[in-house]
């Protein structure tokens, strides 16, 4: 697929996507003018990614509010 489609396909940037294809985290082909992005070395590269991340909720007990001096409670599932 063409960076355009494979950025959307991935939700990242062009920038990161060219970043990611230079340390050789995903293949691409050249064909004449066109960069096309390998569809599996995407989908390998979100694997990778969605093992290794740490979830995205808060781990938070406490969080102060600076503002009014005040210390809220918020407690993550």
């Amino acid at each position: 697929m063409r960076v355009p489609d494979a950025c959307r396909f991935t939700g990242i940037s062009r920038s990161t996507l060219y970043l990611l294809i230079a340390r050789g985290e995903v293949e691409v082909v050249k064909m004449g003018a066109a960069t096309l992005v390998l569809t599996e070395s995407l989908r390998q590269l979100i694997e990778r990614h969605r093992c290794s991340s740490p979830s995205l909720k808060p781990r938070l007990t406490q969080v102060a509010s600076a503002r009014h001096g005040q210390t809220m409670r918020a407690i993550a599932d």
